[in-house]
């Protein structure tokens, strides 16, 4: 189970992209929000700004998960990882409600990413140093 907890964290990321997709979708149908436009009505506007923080976390967020359990933090690695996961849909879901309310979220997965970088350090710091 362990050796697999990263490939886990990934498919819970995609499964977050998704939703954080799909909630832009149904706010542009709800709100009249003709695409491409990306501004109109202000629960729109915080579903876009959602999908697009997420997706923006999610492309430092991936590497490092991997880079972790690859260098021998693999159990480390998918404790953060799903970390970030929590810290993230609680970031989204305040977001989407109020704005004001999406830092302790916003905290949570970036204590995640946080170790996930100290970790991706350590261990190609390691390597780089037995080679």
């Amino acid at each position: 189970m362990i050796q697999n907890l990263p490939a886990l964290v990934t498919l819970l990321t995609v499964l977050l992209q998704f939703g954080t997709m799909y909630a832009v979708g149904k706010a542009r149908g709800k709100y009249g929000i003709e695409a491409p436009a990306i501004a109109g009505h202000p629960a729109f506007e915080r579903a876009y700004r959602v999908q697009m923080n997420t997706l923006e976390s999610t492309v430092m967020f991936l590497p490092l998960l991997w880079l972790a359990a690859h260098y021998g933090y693999v159990l480390w690695a998918g404790i953060a990882g799903l970390a970030w996961i929590v810290g993230r849909v609680w970031y989204a879901l305040a977001y989407l409600r109020d704005a004001s309310k999406r830092g302790p979220g916003y905290m949570i997965g970036l204590a995640g990413w946080a170790a996930l970088l100290v970790m991706a350090m350590l261990g190609l710091g390691r390597a780089m140093l037995t080679a």
